[in-house]
């Protein structure tokens, strides 16, 4: 175990903390950030600790924060002091959080997944919005989902704004990655009903006949699903729109249909 304290702006662990923003680098140390004492609790609760804690100096003492450091020094991991500045430096918010965390990747590959943990699973595919990502994270949460798949190009979910928006879920959800290719076979392999949102020969979304598990499909913000895709569907459903928009936001769809999976299903 280990604490050290920072006090200058060209330190190389201040650069190499402040590079984690990047997908590049992120990607590349297999390493993410997290900001705030919720967050980090979140994490802690969920059984995810950090490698490193940092900490800004003069900040107000808390119970929370006291066990969660306490619980990454008996782990061996490396608590850091510093500046309010510095730590702004790192996490690249004028008023950032007293606390953050730097966290390992998780494993995000399909086979790292068991279906039968849960009877509903968020799919997004090409979802590109940090902020609907980690909508879609709280949405599962909140359900109850067994986490979320992510398919060909999506927003990095281990981004600072999916983190944040995530409210937590990040940690509680298991996530997966994977392009289309992948992942139908690894569906068709076993149990699973694939639904998706459609216009093409849906049936209405309320009262559809669901089956566990189930994976709900979401696609693109502005294209929506691929036709391919939708076709590759067990059961396509409607949504009705009474104004005049012609479609939901993609996470508020997910979660609308996952609520409706939810009820169907029971708890």
């Amino acid at each position: 175990m280990s604490r050290r304290q920072i006090t200058g702006f060209s330190n190389p662990t201040v650069k190499a903390l402040r590079a984690l923003r990047d997908k590049k680098h992120r990607k590349a140390a297999g390493q993410f950030l997290a900001e705030g004492l919720r967050l980090l609790t979140d994490a802690r609760e969920s059984g995810r600790q950090p490698e490193i804690l940092v900490m800004a100096e003069g900040r107000d003492p808390h119970p929370l924060l006291a066990a969660l450091e306490a619980d990454v020094l008996a782990a061996g991991g490396e608590v850091i002091e510093t500046s309010a500045d510095i730590l702004s430096k790192i996490t690249g918010k004028d008023n950032p959080q007293a606390v953050c965390g730097v966290f390992t990747e998780f494993d995000t590959t399909l086979a790292a997944l068991d279906r039968s943990t849960a009877k509903l699973w968020l799919v997004a595919q090409a979802l590109r919005d940090p902020g609907n990502l980690g909508t879609m994270l709280r949405t599962g949460d909140a359900v109850g989902a067994g986490g979320l798949i992510l398919i060909d190009d999506c927003a990095d979910p281990f981004s600072a704004e999916a983190v944040r928006a995530s409210m937590g879920a990040v940690f509680t959800q298991q996530i997966a990655q994977a392009r289309w290719e992948e992942f139908l076979p690894w569906l068709r392999s076993g149990a699973g009903q694939l639904v998706a949102a459609s216009l093409r020969d849906a049936v209405p979304y309320r009262g559809a006949p669901y089956a566990a598990p189930c994976f709900i499909l979401v696609g693109n913000e502005s294209r929506g699903l691929p036709e391919e895709y939708e076709q590759a569907c067990d059961l396509r459903v409607t949504m009705p729109m009474k104004g005049r928009a012609d479609s939901l936001n993609a996470a508020v769809a997910g979660a609308v249909l996952a609520y409706e999976v939810l009820d169907a299903l029971g708890d």
